[in-house]
Order: structure tokens, then sequence, then C-alpha cells
């Protein structure tokens, strides 16, 4: 019986770039896929083309699927706190083509790609749309989940 393959999730959120690519390193990460809707980060070492060229550096792939990323009144209701309003706008969400596709495409990169890591900002996993990308890819393949803490600043 083959073992289970794991889904990682990870937040940059006061965390330096070093360490979080030395957390997706020591946890064998093969394909980053950042589903922020937005890749400009005032971070240094977090908007798109800084991160992937930093990742390849080290062997792991990057690809953005910004269909998975939170709408812009997604982004309000988190940054409010209003967890309920975020749920509910990104289930909306997840009902679009380009979502939809994006979760087909992410299912069978976490079948076929070595171990898959999802990025987002928000540090702890309850707080990101990014739980409920990974539990739904945990609910199709039955993977298990992990979430990642890089070391904070």
């Amino acid at each position: 019986m083959a073992p289970i393959k794991k889904l990682f999730t990870i937040g940059y959120e006061q965390a330096p770039p070093k360490a979080v690519l030395d957390e997706l390193e020591n946890a064998g990460v093969k394909l980053l896929v950042d589903v922020r809707a937005v890749v400009s980060s005032r971070r240094p070492g977090f908007s798109k083309n800084q991160l992937a060229a930093a990742l390849d550096e080290r062997g792991i792939s990057y690809l953005h699927f910004k269909g998975l990323g939170t709408p812009k009144e997604g982004r309000l209701a988190a940054r409010s706190g209003d967890m309920t309003s975020l749920e509910r706008i990104y289930a909306k969400h997840l009902k679009t083509t380009q979502a939809k596709e994006e979760l087909d495409e992410l299912s069978s990169l976490a079948m076929k790609a070595g171990p898959v890591c999802l990025l987002c900002y928000e540090r702890d996993h309850h707080h990101c749309h990014r739980k409920w990308v990974a539990q739904i890819i945990e609910h199709r393949l039955g993977v298990k989940i992990e979430n990642l803490l890089p070391l904070q600043l």
C-alpha cells in the first residue's frame, strides 16, 4: 500500500524569506502553489518573481493559482476579522470556473508532483482561505494536511 501523501500549507506573515525557504526545504517540498489573488507583497522576497527565483535556487518549483486567491471583498472581511463573511465569500468564489479548474489542476499535481505546499500570507492557517483549499484536496485525495510554521522575525 502506498504511503499517504502530504499536502503542506505555509503562511509568511512575520517570517523572513530565509525562514520560509528553510521550512519548505526541510519538509521536502518540491512544488509551491501560491494561492494569493495578488502576488505583489510589501514584504521583501515575497513578490512573485523574487519568490519564484529564490525557490528555484533551492530546487522548488513555483506556480501561481490566482483563481484560488481570495477576492477583494473576502480580503477586506479577513482584515476586519470577519471569518464568517470570508467563508461565505470564498465558498461562492470557489464555484467560479477558474477556481474549479485550478482545484482540479491542484488535485492532479498533488497526486503526481513531489510534495506540494500552498502559500498565502497569514501565519495561522485557521485565519486563511488556504485551509479550505487544503480541505478540498484532502477530501478528494485522502492526503494528510500539514501546516508549516517558519521561524518568526
